[in-house]
């Protein structure tokens, strides 16, 4: 695949996604023709990414002193606790605003690291390298950091753009086919807030994609990335617009923490499932029509997951999912905001529901 450059312009800064393969050998050239250079550089690597990319990146990265820390990557470490353990680094071997940290790994690494970038000294430079397809296709884009608590999930966070985003497709090969599903959650949703022929290529191409064939699964790659652009160009800090990103995350948000950010459920199923739900309810809510929907739902049950809604969750969960989802930061009400579909590239990013109709919607989704 032939390296691809993407233009983001926000307002708060001008940065470049490149997006091909064997992007990690030439990080060194990619950096000076963005004239991005600094003389002390911490790389933040995912425990779980293979050596061979691990000792490619950290020899090819031109830097005076490079310090590296292994992040044991999961939502439970996604706190505090590591922010602090990465910052201790840099106020140690006295970083400051012109050196740099760099994120390794998926989009728990680089949700961390851009937070820690973010507060070290007010802001430092920041490259993100993301290794899994969920991070390349969505995550790494935006500027959006954060952290989870006992509250719930990216409750404490930032809105702080990278320097440079660096997406070497050659690293998913490493991935397992459940890390895949995970990033093909947000291909699909970049798919339904686009318009019916995304979602068609998407349709057509399911098993090229999943299985990580080319052209098909850089297109789909190149085809989220872009309309990730155009959302955050217009609205960098989710004020209006970049709001219909969240299509399933105010339901997946919160079955992640009722669960204890437990490996029972990956961040990219439980979008998943909260996009089915959206869906669902959408139709039930006489919002979304009878071909549109029909067509969705079955795209959605051809896909596989390691455990559907109703071999998580029991009747008695449900007030506790309901209460993390009012802690959500979309919330503007004593009412839960929920984002629901129109149509193929039509989406309603302010419905207001009660507790209660929540609570039936899901108890019902609990008995099929």
């Amino acid at each position: 695949m032939k390296i691809h450059k993407i233009q983001i312009n926000t307002k708060t800064k001008k940065y470049s996604i490149f997006i091909g393969t064997s992007l990690i050998s030439k990080i060194n050239k990619i950096l000076s023709s963005q004239k991005l250079s600094f003389s002390k550089v911490l790389v933040v690597i995912d425990k779980n990414i293979p050596s061979k990319f691990k000792s490619k990146l950290i020899k090819n990265l031109k830097s005076d002193i490079k310090k590296t820390y292994i992040f044991k990557a999961n939502e439970r470490n996604k706190n505090q606790k590591n922010v602090d353990l990465i910052q201790k680094i840099l106020f140690k071997n006295r970083f400051n605003r012109d050196d740099c940290l760099i994120a390794f790994g998926g989009g728990i690494t680089g949700d961390v690291v851009g937070y820690c970038a973010s507060t070290f000294k007010r802001g430092i430079k920041f490259i993100n390298i993301p290794t899994t397809l969920l991070s390349q296709v969505d995550s790494s884009i935006g500027g959006k950091t954060g952290i989870n608590n006992s509250y719930g999930k990216n409750l404490v966070g930032s809105f702080y753009q990278p320097n440079i985003v660096i997406s070497d497709i050659d690293v998913l090969k490493s991935l397992n086919f459940r890390e895949i599903i995970c990033g093909y959650a947000e291909i699909l949703k970049s798919s339904l807030l686009d318009s019916f022929k995304k979602f068609k290529y998407l349709d057509k191409n399911f098993n090229d994609i999943i299985n990580l064939k080319q052209p098909q699964i850089g297109n789909a790659i190149l085809n989220s990335c872009n309309l990730k652009k155009k959302i955050v160009q217009k609205d960098e800090t989710e004020k209006n617009l970049r709001k219909v990103l969240n299509l399933g995350h105010t339901f997946a948000h919160a079955y992640e923490s009722k669960l204890g950010f437990s490996n029972k459920l990956n961040h990219g199923e439980a979008v998943l499932i909260g996009i089915k739900n959206a869906v669902k309810f959408s139709y039930q809510s006489k919002i979304l029509k009878n071909k549109p929907y029909n067509l969705i739902i079955k795209h959605l049950d051809k896909i596989p997951l390691n455990k559907n809604f109703n071999e998580l969750f029991k009747a008695k969960d449900m007030n506790k999912i309901i209460s993390f989802m009012k802690s959500d930061k979309k919330n503007i009400s004593k009412k839960i905001n929920i984002i629901l579909i129109q149509d193929f590239g039509k989406i309603k990013k302010s419905y207001q529901i009660s507790d209660n109709s929540l609570k039936k919607f899901l108890i019902s989704e609990l008995n099929k």
